[in-house]
């Protein structure tokens, strides 16, 4: 092991080394600020420049309309932590040893933010992280411990934690351009600026309660699909909306002393406490002045079978499509700063999620499974300087494609231990002749939440 770890800390160092010649050696060529934003768990369905059904997402669209927009991008493992990994590493999940969310994620190895800050970079990151060990090739971070919460979140802080006021999407949105603000510049930056939303459990800020409450979104046609005819994997899950999803931590409905007389309710009241008491006395005046009317009609009609099932989906999406909008609203923020701050036409734009998510196609909610809504990711990006707007990429992109772009845009050289292909010629429209036309799958994470079977597949 510790042979390992020197060679990959002697392959920083080479890399480093090649970033700074290849930079020296292209210094005439003007390095453009990288602006990553992430989400997590927001799927194409939720996305209108992707035909949303269900909402829109009119900031999000506008990178599209201002760049390119991927039809065919794909993580290799649908779960945080190794999406999280890959993104950094440019490899499979295999490779940078990130296989489940249960690993903590190995700081010494190489990863595209390591080479950008050796390369003169000055790289930030804020929100989500979720890899365990210290953040690794930032000059700041400032992140959510674990999951986070909605509500009064915790941050740590480069190594200090505490305890902020607020909705989580906007005080990451809040410290993010406060860091653009304050910075120097006279480096080009590289800021990672990772959403909690729309993770479950779905909390809508208080402007966004209740959000949606009059929609009726439309059903998917397999929401009762019945598993006939399908492998064990698919018929032991444990991620359907009418089985498994929790009434007071996922859909807000308190619980009765019967519900409550039950390990499972106990359970669910507990997961859903942790959340709801980190509202301040307000917040929880408004919260659930917005509610109850919800629960009041919920108990008064005694739904079972098919009707409770699709009471919980349109319940679902009110609540995710809320998270969503509050994502979408500080993504404009965002835009509006570098715009203001003369940045837009020397920043690249990129949003996606770590994943997709089912939004009730096959009856269910998360991710895990190789299905096209659990792995398709939305992909935008926006460089005026460098990319024709308006543009359509059918070509298929992959998460591990995002390090080797970056550092193509950087002038930085890639190295040969990266799996992913760099972007940067699809972007220009002029992709190679020989492009992708199918990509690994695996997925790891079994026994586990959701209990979704080990698979691959390509």
């Amino acid at each position: 092991m510790s042979d390992h770890v020197m060679n990959r800390r002697h392959f920083v160092k080479l890399s480093a080394g090649a970033a700074l010649a290849g930079v020296r050696c292209r210094s005439a060529r003007r390095r453009p600020n990288i602006l990553f934003i992430m989400s997590d768990d927001h799927a194409c369905q939720a996305v209108s420049c992707y035909n949303s059904r269900i909402n829109r997402t009119p900031n999000i669209d506008r990178i599209a309309a201002e760049g390119v927009r991927f039809s065919n991008s794909f993580c290799t493992n649908a779960i945080c932590a190794p999406g999280r990994a890959t993104l950094l590493t440019g490899t499979y999940s295999h490779m940078n040893g990130q296989i489940d969310n249960k690993v903590t994620f190995d700081g010494n190895q190489p990863t595209f933010i390591k080479i950008l800050q050796a390369a003169g970079y000055e790289t930030a990151l804020v929100g989500k992280w979720h890899l365990k060990s210290d953040p690794t090739g930032f000059d700041y971070w400032n992140i959510l411990p674990d999951q986070g919460h909605y509500y009064t979140p915790d941050f740590i802080e480069m190594g200090v934690k505490s305890r902020r006021k607020g909705y989580v999407t906007d005080l990451t949105t809040d410290i993010a351009l406060g860091w653009l603000d304050q910075r120097k510049g006279d480096k080009p930056f590289c800021l990672l600026l990772h959403h909690k939303a729309p993770h479950r459990n779905w909390m809508p800020a208080p402007r966004h309660y209740p959000f949606n409450r009059n929609a009726r979104f439309p059903v998917p046609e397999n929401f009762f699909d019945d598993y006939s005819g399908r492998s064990a994997a698919a018929r032991e899950q444990e991620m359907e909306i009418a089985r498994h999803m929790l009434l007071c931590n996922d859909l807000k409905i308190p619980l009765t002393p019967a519900e409550l007389s039950t390990p499972e309710g106990q359970s669910d009241e507990r997961i859903w406490r942790s959340s709801y008491e980190r509202l301040t006395p307000e917040q929880r005046q408004a919260w659930d002045a917005a509610y109850q009317p919800i629960i009041d009609d919920f108990r008064s009609r005694s739904l079972k079978g098919r009707e409770l099932a699709l009471w919980k989906y349109q319940r679902y999406l009110e609540d995710y499509t809320a998270t969503v909008a509050a994502v979408d609203e500080n993504i404009g923020r965002v835009l509006d700063y570098l715009d203001t701050a003369g940045l837009r036409q020397d920043t690249l734009v990129i949003y996606t999620s770590d994943n997709g998510f089912f939004l009730g196609e096959h009856g269910w909610f998360d991710k895990r499974f190789m299905y096209e809504e659990s792995l398709r990711t939305p992909l935008v990006i926006r460089y005026p300087r460098g990319i024709a707007p308006g543009r359509l990429c059918e070509e298929m992109a992959l998460n591990i494609d995002l390090a080797p772009t970056f550092l193509d845009y950087a002038g930085v050289a890639i190295p040969e231990e990266i799996q992913g292909e760099s972007l940067r010629p699809v972007l220009s429209g002029q992709p190679p002749t020989h492009w992708r036309q199918s990509f690994y799958y695996h997925y790891y994470e079994y026994p586990g939440a959701h209990m979704v079977k080990r698979h691959y597949g390509v």
